[in-house]
């Protein structure tokens, strides 16, 4: 990976990651894993990854409730640890992957970060700030712009938050 100036450069990178990386439905299975990861550790179910060339370099799942913070989203986690093995806060040409759409916090963090593409599985209806309440990425003022592809294994990312939302209410009848 080439270096100018702080950025990584584009141009062989970008070619060389769509001849190599697998197909959106690979990644996404992998950032369901995630997800499991965090319902099974009592958080909610959210897995993102960030992938560079072919490679997974950052992975994440929601940690608020036993990281005592407001911003450990799974996205966020992803993002710091691309970051620090890239030594760089600066991700052009990476490809982010997250089970559900990001909130306002996450969508502001993807263009910090200069992320070049965002796949994302299940909608968020009541705080989602890529297409489902805000439309983050498109406003005119952001200095950077992020494809989006949306849908990806949406059902299965769907169920898995209505399984641990499910179980958790019974669990909270129960008196569990």
């Amino acid at each position: 990976m080439e270096l100018n100036g702080g950025e990584m450069s584009l141009g062989k990178e970008l070619a060389a990651s769509k001849e190599t990386v697998p197909d959106h439905e690979y990644w996404m299975g992998q950032a369901l894993e995630l997800a499991k990861q965090a319902a099974a550790a009592g958080e909610v179910p959210v897995g993102a990854l960030v992938v560079l060339d072919g490679e997974v370099i950052g992975r994440g799942w929601n940690r608020p409730i036993s990281a005592h913070d407001p911003t450990a989203h799974a996205e966020v986690q992803a993002l710091r640890e691309a970051a620090a093995r890239l030594g760089n806060y600066r991700m052009p040409g990476a490809v982010l992957y997250v089970t559900l759409e990001p909130c306002t916090m996450c969508a502001g963090a993807l263009i910090h970060a200069r992320i070049s593409k965002l796949i994302y599985g299940a909608s968020e209806p009541k705080a989602g700030a890529v297409a489902s309440r805000a439309q983050v990425l498109e406003q005119p003022w952001m200095n950077w712009r992020i494809e989006v592809e949306s849908g990806v294994r949406a059902q299965e990312c769907a169920e898995v938050m209505s399984s641990f939302f499910r179980e958790r209410r019974l669990n909270r009848k129960a008196g569990v």
